[in-house]
């Protein structure tokens, strides 16, 4: 019987081509599943999970490309679908426990900064007064502090606010504040793909809308030599929030090192691929069956092993 995997996504298009192209290449039957249309069933025997597409099984394994935003009930669901899955003996790549890692970008910043991570000084809290004490300490230094949505990504919601605090109503209520690093005119960062705990390709992301360089505001995707330095870091950075697979976000520091700005579990490449020779889809896919699916069958095999002792 082949190997079956679920795409879990919440949209198909590029990506996901890609991605079934790569698996349809390893002989893989890779099926698109959006986690809202999945379910917790303790009556669906015998695993207690209904996966639409796969039966009264379970895929032999899952690939994580996008998950739905919803309500905090909605994303918690299915969230604990994948945690169900992984619980089930099913490899999840990237697992629910890392993308919660990355998606919050306050914990990305507690583990960078704990593991030794270089990332700018981050403040999060839920106290205005905190938030604008912070903002009134940096500029009598002379910086300027980036605020942004604790969930978001693209750039979406970015503000730079000066000595007065925003209302914290169109961020949740949390103010998660971050020391802006100027990457001069015109502005770049850095983008790393982390593949399987190596960094194998990276671009430069030129311009945008002011100083926010995402390719979704419309920074302009440029080869970039992945350095030893920059490779190293973006590692350390995957490693520390437990990724199998990130894009990891460098802006460089005044004196040129570079710094990780966000990581990104769920990370798209489309930008990369069209600067890169490598084909990335293929890369995912190989370390995906080759490592993490593999892992999991000589996990199963000693468990097994184990029972007949």
């Amino acid at each position: 019987m082949s190997v079956r995997v679920a795409i879990m996504t919440d949209e198909t298009g590029w990506h996901t081509g890609r991605l079934k192209k790569a698996f349809r290449a390893r002989d893989v039957e890779a099926r698109n599943v959006d986690l809202a249309d999945c379910r917790i069933d303790t009556t669906w025997k015998p695993h207690g999970l209904a996966i639409p597409g796969f039966g009264h099984t379970l895929p032999d394994a899952v690939f994580v490309r996008g998950i739905a935003g919803g309500t905090f009930e909605q994303v918690t669901l299915r969230l604990g679908i994948l945690h169900a899955l992984r619980e089930s003996g099913v490899p999840v790549y990237n697992d629910a426990r890392a993308i919660e890692r990355s998606v919050d970008k306050s914990m990305t910043s507690f583990l960078l900064n704990r593991y030794g991570v270089p990332t700018p000084a981050t403040w999060a809290s839920e106290s205005p007064a905190h938030a604008q004490r912070v903002l009134m300490r940096e500029a009598a230094a002379g910086r300027q502090v980036v605020m942004k949505p604790l969930f978001g990504s693209q750039g979406k919601g970015l503000k730079k606010p000066g000595v007065t605090l925003p209302s914290l109503s169109a961020f949740s209520q949390v103010a998660y504040l971050q020391r802006y690093v100027d990457a001069g005119t015109p502005g770049f960062d850095w983008r790393v793909l982390v593949i399987g705990g190596k960094a194998l390709a990276a671009m430069k992301r030129v311009g945008g809308e002011d100083w926010i360089h995402n390719f979704a505001r419309g920074a302009k995707c440029e080869p970039a030599e992945l350095t030893p330095a920059l490779a190293e870091i973006a590692v350390r950075a995957t490693e520390a929030l437990g990724l199998d697979y990130a894009g990891v976000d460098l802006i460089p520091s005044e004196d040129g090192r570079p710094v990780v700005l966000e990581v990104n579990g769920v990370a798209a490449w489309r930008g990369l691929q069209s600067v890169t020779p490598l084909d990335i889809a293929a890369l995912l896919v190989d370390d995906f069956l080759d490592r993490k699916l593999a892992a999991s069958k000589g996990t199963l095999a000693l468990a097994s092993g184990d029972e007949r002792v």
